[in-house]
C-alpha cells in the first residue's frame, strides 16, 4: 500500500481515479507547517535558521498525515511543481520521517492518466535547491516585514506594515500617479476629409499628413483653419496606389502572466479569480463520461514551451476541422523570455479533443469562460497566420497631402478562432472603393479637430501585472498574492477598476524611499529575484544571498532609528458633526479607504461611511444617490437613506432621465467607450456619449 500526499482534496479525487486501489490519497490542505505568525522566528546568528512550527488550526490534519503514513509501504509526495509545492513536500517528508534520499517526489504538469502515471514511474529526491530557494524567500520576506513593521507602528502610526516586494509595487502604482498629476496636456489638432470617387456610398476617409515630403504637426486652431480654407475649394487628386499583403501571426500560448491579463481584459476577472478558477481547471473537473480530470496544464508558468504530442494532436484537430490549408508551414515554436522555467509548459487545455462546447454543460460559468479563453488561444497558436490585402493611398490637394488605408482579409489563418488584438488596437481600416492613380475625388467634408495628449493611464490588476513582469520583479506564483496584500493593507484601493494609492501607501512608500532605498528600488528587487532563481539551479547558496541582503539593510535600520523622526499623522477635520456628542467629524484612513471618526474616541466611538453626492435623485425614495464603497474598496452608488432605501447600481447614474420611459439612467464605461443606458432592463435605451454628443450638434 503506498500513500500519496497532494494539497487540496479536488487533486486528490482526480489522482486517486488514475492509480487505483494500492494508493491511498490525502490532503495536506496546503502549507501545514510555516514560520510563526507571532514571532519573529529567525535565529539571525545561527545563519538565519529559521524556526519551523505546525500552522494553528492543522495540527489535526498532519496527525492524521503522519498515522497514514506509519501504515504504507511508502509515502509519495504529489504537490504542485514550483517552489512552494516542493517545500510543501519537504516539510512533509520531514513530519513523516522519510529518509532524505528516498525517491518519493512525484511531478506533473497536467492531471491526467498518462502524465501521472508516468510520474510515478520515475519519482525523483526532493529537490533541496527548490526548498532553498523558497526558504530565501519567505526569510527575506520576513526581515523586512518583521524588523520594519515595528519602527513604522513607532514612527507613525500603529498597525502599519511593509513587505519587501509588496512595497515595491505599491511605489510603481505612487510613481503612476505622480505622473500623472505631473502632466501636462499638449494641444494638437487633426483634419480628416470624407471623399468620393463617384457617389456618396462610396465615400471614404483619409487623414491630413502635410506636405508632400514634410510632415506637418497641427498644433493650434489658427494654423489649422488657414489651412483649412486652403483645402475647402482644393482639387483632391489619388496620387499613389500602393497594394501589399500583410500577415499578422498567432500570439503564443498563454503563460500565467499573459493568461491574468487576458482574463481581465476579456473577461473582467480579477488576478485572484483568473487564478482560483485556472486552479479548478488544473485539478480536475468531474465530467460524466470520464469522471475527475484536470482540463488544462500546471497555470503558474513563464514558458510558452508545448510538448510535442500536444502540438501534433493541435496539428490533427486544425486539419480536421477547417483543412491542411490552415496548418502553418511549419510547427509553430515560440521562444520563452530569459530565466523562464523551461522544464514548465505553456497553460493549455489538457487535450485540445475537449472543447469548451462538448463540456460547457459540466462547467460553472467561469470554469468555462476561462477554459474557452485557454483552449482558444492554444489552438490558434498551431495555426497558419492571417493574411491581409493592404491598400494604402496618397491624396493630394492645394500641395497638401492626405493618406487613407483599407485593407480586407484575404486568409482568415487563426483569426476564425482567435484574435488577438483588443478592439483598440486595430488599426481603423474600412474598405476602400475602387481607385485608380490620378482620379479626382469630389470633397464632402473637413473634419478639423482638437485633442490633448493624456496623460499615462492608472495601472489596471492586467497592466501591473505586465509591468511587473517585464521589470523581473515577482514570479507567475506572486502576482495574484501581491495585488492581494497591497488591497488588503489599504495601501491601495481599486477605483473604477484602476489602482490608486491612498494616503496611507503615499506615506509609506516616502518612508522607504528616505531609510530604505535598496527595498524600494525596482531594479535591487529585481536583482534579488535573479539570485533566488540562481539558488533554485544550485549556483548560489541562500544564505549567501541572504547574508548579502541583510548586512546593508541592518545598517538601513539602525539609521532609520536613530534618524527617522515620529511622524504626526493630522486628521483632516471635516464639516460633518457628530451626532452623538457634537463635535466636528474627522477623516481617518482605514483598511478599505477613508471613513469619518468621532475625535472624542475612545469616548465617542461614532464612525460613518463618506458619501460622495452625485446630484442625481433615488428613483426609489425621496432620498439622493452618493457615492459608496465595499469593504473591498470597490465603487458602487446606493441611496443616502439607506438602510431604509436599498437602491444600488455599480454603474454611476446620470442626473438626465431616459427619453423613453424617464427611468435612472447609468453611465457605462467599456474600454474606451463610454454609454448611456436605462437601468430599466425592459426599457432597453441605450447610447453612446459619442453619438448623443452628434445628435446635440
Amino acid at each position: 500500500m503506498y500513500l500519496v500526499i497532494v494539497e487540496s482534496p479536488a487533486k486528490a479525487r482526480t489522482i486517486k481515479k488514475f492509480l487505483g486501489r494500492k494508493y491511498k490519497v490525502e490532503a495536506s490542505m496546503g502549507h501545514l507547517i510555516d514560520l510563526p505568525k507571532s514571532q519573529f522566528g529567525i535565529d539571525v546568528e545561527k545563519k538565519y535558521r529559521p524556526k519551523y512550527i505546525t500552522i494553528r488550526g492543522k495540527g489535526d490534519i498532519l496527525k492524521k498525515l503522519k498515522s497514514a503514513g506509519k501504515s504504507v509501504d511508502k509515502v509519495y509526495f504529489a504537490a504542485d511543481p514550483d517552489r512552494e509545492g516542493e517545500a510543501i513536500s519537504w516539510h512533509l517528508m520531514r513530519a513523516l520521517e522519510v529518509d532524505e534520499e528516498e525517491p518519493c517526489r512525484v511531478e506533473f504538469h497536467e492531471i491526467t492518466k498518462n502524465a501521472v502515471k508516468e510520474a510515478f514511474k520515475s519519482p525523483r529526491k526532493i529537490d533541496k535547491n527548490r526548498v532553498d530557494a523558497q526558504q530565501a524567500r519567505r526569510v527575506l520576506d520576513r526581515l523586512v516585514g518583521y524588523k520594519i513593521s515595528p519602527l513604522l507602528w513607532k514612527k507613525v502610526k500603529k498597525g502599519l506594515s511593509a513587505g519587501r516586494v509588496q512595497s515595491v509595487t505599491i511605489r510603481l502604482i505612487c510613481d503612476r500617479e505622480e505622473e500623472i498629476d505631473a502632466f501636462i496636456p499638449e494641444e494638437y489638432w487633426s483634419i480628416g476629409a470624407q471623399v468620393t470617387p463617384h457617389y456618396k456610398k462610396d465615400a471614404f476617409s483619409a487623414r491630413f499628413w502635410g506636405k508632400e515630403k514634410e510632415k506637418i504637426k497641427l498644433t493650434d486652431e489658427k494654423s489649422v483653419s488657414n489651412i483649412v480654407e486652403e483645402l475647402e475649394n482644393a482639387i483632391y487628386t489619388i496620387k499613389s496606389i500602393k497594394r501589399r499583403e500583410r500577415k499578422r501571426n498567432p500570439s503564443p500560448p498563454f503563460t500565467t502572466s499573459s493568461l491574468q491579463q487576458d482574463a481581465s481584459r476579456r473577461l473582467g476577472f480579477t488576478v485572484r479569480k483568473t487564478m482560483t478558477v485556472a486552479q479548478q481547471l488544473y485539478e480536475g473537473i468531474k465530467l460524466k463520461k470520464e469522471g475527475n480530470v484536470g482540463l488544462i496544464t500546471y497555470m503558474r508558468t513563464d514558458s510558452t514551451k508545448i510538448s510535442e504530442s500536444a502540438r501534433e494532436e493541435a496539428q490533427n484537430y486544425v486539419s480536421e476541422q477547417y483543412g491542411n490549408n490552415y496548418i502553418p508551414p511549419k510547427p509553430r515554436v515560440y521562444k520563452s523570455k530569459k530565466g523562464a522555467q523551461e522544464a514548465h509548459e505553456a497553460v493549455r487545455p489538457t487535450s485540445i479533443l475537449r472543447s469548451p462546447e462538448a463540456i460547457k454543460s459540466e462547467l460553472t460559468k467561469d470554469q468555462y469562460r476561462l477554459y474557452k479563453l485557454i483552449w482558444e488561444r492554444f489552438t490558434a497558436s498551431q495555426m497558419a497566420s492571417a493574411v491581409f490585402n493592404v491598400v494604402s493611398i496618397d491624396i493630394t490637394a492645394s500641395g497638401y497631402v492626405f493618406k487613407a488605408t483599407g485593407s480586407t482579409v484575404k486568409f482568415p489563418g487563426f483569426l476564425v478562432l482567435y484574435d488577438n488584438q483588443d478592439k483598440e488596437e486595430k488599426e481603423e481600416q474600412g474598405v476602400l472603393p475602387e481607385l485608380e492613380e490620378g482620379q479626382e475625388l469630389k470633397l464632402l467634408k473637413l473634419d478639423p479637430q482638437q485633442h490633448f495628449t493624456q496623460p499615462p493611464p492608472r495601472y489596471s490588476e492586467a497592466s501591473l501585472v505586465k509591468t511587473l513582469e517585464e521589470l523581473g520583479i515577482g514570479r507567475p506564483s506572486t502576482y495574484a498574492p501581491i495585488i492581494g496584500t497591497i488591497l488588503a493593507r489599504g495601501y491601495v484601493i481599486k477605483e473604477q477598476k484602476t489602482l490608486l494609492p491612498t494616503e496611507l501607501g503615499k506615506i509609506v512608500v516616502d518612508i522607504m524611499k528616505d531609510y530604505f532605498p535598496d527595498i524600494i528600488d525596482v531594479d535591487f528587487t529585481a536583482a534579488l529575484e535573479e539570485k533566488l532563481d540562481q539558488v533554485e539551479v544550485g549556483e548560489s547558496p541562500w544564505i549567501d544571498v541572504v547574508d548579502n541582503f541583510y548586512l546593508p539593510f541592518q545598517k538601513d535600520l539602525q539609521r532609520a532609528e536613530k534618524d527617522m523622526e515620529k511622524i504626526q499623522i493630522q486628521d483632516e477635520v471635516s464639516e460633518e458633526e457628530c451626532e452623538k456628542c457634537g463635535r466636528l467629524m474627522v477623516y481617518k484612513m482605514g483598511r478599505f479607504g477613508k471613513f469619518l471618526a468621532c475625535p472624542g474616541f475612545p469616548e465617542c466611538r461614532n464612525t460613518k461611511p463618506i458619501l460622495k453626492p452625485t446630484g442625481v435623485s433615488c428613483p426609489v425614495c425621496p432620498g439622493e444617490i452618493v457615492e459608496r464603497r465595499t469593504r473591498k474598496g470597490r465603487t458602487f452608488f446606493g441611496c443616502s437613506s439607506y438602510p431604509e432605501c436599498e437602491f444600488i447600481s455599480w454603474n454611476k447614474p446620470v442626473k438626465e432621465n431616459c427619453p423613453q420611459c424617464q427611468s435612472v439612467m447609468v453611465e457605462r464605461r467599456n474600454k474606451n467607450k463610454v454609454t448611456l443606458e436605462c437601468m430599466d432592463k425592459n426599457c432597453g435605451y441605450k447610447v453612446s456619449i459619442s453619438e448623443k454628443k452628434q445628435k446635440t450638434k
